[in-house]
């Protein structure tokens, strides 16, 4: 029978090292194997062993649910295809997969948490595409219950949600071309970001 490898991590060896000390004056011989399996775990800020295994277990669990499996690169990069080298959106897509990727772009771009007026909502929207359309993607994130709004339109607020694989990884890639495109500006004028 195999056993399955138990990690541990220790963020200051300084503070694990004080910890396991007064464990390790308790014995007078040799602690038993799982009397210092116990005795490590204690001194990383776990119950016991047993707590320190299940905590491994799930975190592996965890780990193998959120997989890169999921993402539909050739739905990214049609969405990618729809946005210029500074990160905004140059055209209204024609297919719904596509636009919902483009709208969680867009969803990115407002600001967390934050009370928006309609006119602050269009200013954000404007900077970040370029066919001159805010209205339509104010009502589609609305409609893709990304926003909330009061009916005037007087209160807008993004509404807190993780994004979908697909949408957080052309997400990350839209960042990392604006971040890309700024730093090359700022070369090209000789500055320093």
């Amino acid at each position: 029978m195999s056993k399955d490898p138990i990690g541990l991590a220790v963020t200051d060896i300084s503070a694990f090292s004080r910890r396991l000390v007064p464990e390790l004056k308790k014995h007078d011989r040799v602690p038993s194997h799982l009397s210092l399996l116990n005795m490590l775990a204690r001194a990383a800020g776990f119950r016991n062993y047993q707590h320190l295994r299940a905590s491994n277990t799930a975190q592996q669990r965890l780990a193998e649910t959120r997989s890169e499996g999921t993402v539909d690169y050739r739905l990214v990069e049609r969405a990618l295809h729809q946005f210029d080298a500074q990160g905004r959106l140059l055209r209204w897509p024609s297919r719904r997969p596509v636009q919902e990727l483009c709208l969680w772009v867009m969803w990115s771009n407002l600001p967390a948490g934050t009370h928006l007026h309609e006119r602050q909502v269009n200013a954000i929207l404007n900077a970040a595409h370029l066919f001159g359309d805010a209205a339509l993607l104010r009502r589609s994130l609305v409609g893709l219950a990304l926003v909330r709004r009061n009916l005037d339109g007087s209160d807008y607020q993004r509404l807190e949600k993780r994004p979908p694989d697909d949408a957080q990884q052309l997400i990350t890639r839209i960042k990392a071309r604006r971040q890309h495109e700024t730093s090359g500006q700022y070369a090209d004028e000789g500055a320093i970001p």
